[in-house]
């Protein structure tokens, strides 16, 4: 069999860039039984609504959705059953400590095979107000309309 090389990536939580604050970012293993993982390869997964959380020294990651597999079995996996992450140790004690404190919270941004591997990009992150998201859409536009201007004035070409 050949091994897998590179990423694929099969979700992605685009919303949570908009709805959060991102302070810092972290890959974790992810622990699946094998119709997730057939399921996965199919590229079917949802991370809207997921969140991540620390239980007896164990990261699991809620809420994530991943359909059952459509020719498992009597064995086939529950969509929205808790998963366990694995993350080092060292991490995952600095990461209980900042979590532990409040305000923040662990989002998954995105689920990909990494070398054949499931992996979760999970953040560190905080809550935006809408004030907040209004200001970062506004200031996106901006920069938009200037690279557009930047871009039009080095072509040669002028408004008038």
């Amino acid at each position: 069999m050949v091994k897998e090389v590179g990423k694929k990536i099969i979700a992605q939580n685009k919303k949570a860039r908009h709805d959060y604050s991102i302070e810092e970012v972290y890959e974790c293993g992810i622990v699946l039984s094998g119709t997730e993982v057939k399921s996965l390869r199919a590229g079917r997964a949802s991370l809207i609504d997921g969140f991540a959380m620390i239980n007896n020294d164990e990261l699991w990651l809620s809420n994530v959705h991943i359909p059952e597999y459509t020719e498992g079995t009597w064995n086939n996996h529950a969509p929205r059953r808790e998963r366990k992450l694995l993350m080092h140790r060292k991490e995952l004690n600095k990461l209980h400590a900042i979590v532990k404190q409040g305000g923040l919270t662990l989002v998954p941004l995105s689920l990909y095979f990494k070398d054949g591997r499931a992996k979760i990009e999970l953040a560190l992150a905080k809550g935006k107000k809408s004030h907040d998201k209004r200001a970062a859409l506004m200031e996106r536009e901006t920069n938009r309309e200037m690279s557009r201007e930047l871009s039009r004035r080095n072509s040669g070409k002028s408004e008038r």
